[in-house]
């Protein structure tokens, strides 16, 4: 079979695992960050800092392979960054201290920014508009996936081999991902940039996209998003060791209960989204995670609540992922949507960074508590912003940024 006669299944399949195995190696630092604490001898207040230095380095890179994928196309960006993922997952068994695993992580994290905005942008350029939430849906299970059967693995292979083993299984597993983006993986034909590409051209785009103020609304709702993320999910399973004593065998199910639910409701949400719009299910995700935050720390008491919460976020996050990612690739013309989901994943993960860090000094201070309520008040603002601010595109999606300026201008 050559790659142009390739099944869209076996391009979904290609995608999904790389899905898999990068998020799974970001999800995984935080049942394992006690592990890694105590085998390198790291402060808990500086724990967060390795996922900050990840997501710093990730949002840099994005910014640097937005356009170049829109100039030479999703493909050949989608093979480096899965190639250069699984060469930064396999250095991980060199890290002996707090700074070269800030190394590492700084390494993967700017594989990472290759994949972001195009593993996004490519669902957008090869699929229609009315088949991209079921599309990204079924892409977006791989992170539940790894929540189900990547974690929890994960979590034993750490704890029977040490930490560095769960990063040698998940660069496997994207070795495996590159090859089959190189076979399986074409370059879909859409409108490329063909404007000379240069560093100057390329912030010049960015300033321009943000001079829009849907552009600057989409990115504060990456922002918030993700610095939620941050604040509720890094120091959850050290919060619920210390209170309930539970074991790393509980937090590795812990994850995968909520796998499961997000494996079941991404799909489903997806689909509905391509039916009713995209912003009803946004809107109704982040205000449901909010309330989940709020009671994290008051209902868990033990680990029977703590599974059936977390499966409820978890769904709620499902709810949110795959329709924003496919409105946001209706917002601008294909030769220019790596430029503007690289720009929002790229805040996006300074957000998470940012959310990261803030969570280490809040939860030595003030107690978990104040991470769920700050996330919660985050998410919150998402959804105003959400419901306010972004368009909702009609069904064909061919409703852009571009075309909207234009009608302006000629109103006017």
């Amino acid at each position: 079979m050559s790659r142009r006669d390739s099944h869209p299944y076996l391009i979904l399949f290609a995608l999904w695992l790389m899905v898999f195995s990068a998020s799974s190696q970001v999800i995984i630092m935080a049942p394992i960050l006690p592990r890694i604490g105590e085998a390198l001898q790291i402060d808990e207040a500086l724990q967060g800092w390795l996922l900050t230095s990840y997501a710093l380095f990730l949002a840099i890179f994005a910014l640097i392979t937005g356009p170049i994928s829109d100039k030479i196309g999703r493909r050949l960006v989608l093979l480096a960054g899965c190639g250069s993922m699984a060469v930064a997952l396999a250095l991980h068994v060199v890290a002996d201290s707090f700074v070269s695993l800030l190394t590492m992580r700084a390494v993967a994290g700017a594989a990472g920014g290759m994949l972001s905005g195009a593993a996004v942008s490519y669902v957008g350029d090869y699929f229609p508009y009315n088949r991209r939430g079921w599309a990204n849906g079924w892409v977006m299970s791989g992170i539940a996936f790894g929540q189900i059967f990547g974690i929890p693995i994960g979590i034993v292979l750490a704890d029977q081999f040490g930490f560095k083993a769960a990063f040698l299984m998940f660069g496997a597993t994207m070795l495996l991902a590159t090859i089959l983006v190189w076979r399986f993986v074409p370059q879909p034909d859409v409108r490329r940039d063909t404007e000379r590409l240069t560093v100057r051209r390329a912030i010049a785009n960015y300033r321009e996209l943000l001079r829009q103020p849907v552009v600057v609304a989409a990115s504060a709702v990456y922002f918030l998003m993700f610095f939620s993320i941050g604040l509720f999910i890094i120091y959850l399973p050290t919060w619920l060791e210390a209170t309930l004593g539970v074991s790393g065998g509980e937090i590795a199910f812990l994850f995968a209960v909520g796998g499961i639910a997000n494996v079941v409701s991404g799909p489903i949400a997806g689909k509905v989204s391509d039916s009713i719009g995209r912003k009803p299910l946004i809107v109704t995700s982040c205000l449901g995670f909010g309330v989940v935050m709020v009671l994290t720390t008051y209902v868990i008491v033990n680990m029977w609540i703590g599974y059936v919460l977390f499966a409820v976020a978890m769904v709620m996050v499902s709810m949110r992922i795959s329709p924003l990612q496919s409105l946001m690739t209706s917002l601008v013309s294909e030769n220019r949507r790596g430029a503007l989901l690289s720009l929002a994943i790229a805040i996006g993960q300074i957000g998470f960074g940012i959310g990261s860090a803030v969570a280490g000094i809040t939860f030595i201070r003030y107690g978990y508590f104040s991470n769920t309520i700050a996330g919660a008040v985050a998410i919150v603002i998402m959804a105003a912003l959400v419901y306010v601010f972004l368009p909702e595109p009609d069904e064909r999606g061919e409703i852009t940024l571009d075309a909207a300026e234009a009608g302006k201008a000629r109103s006017s």
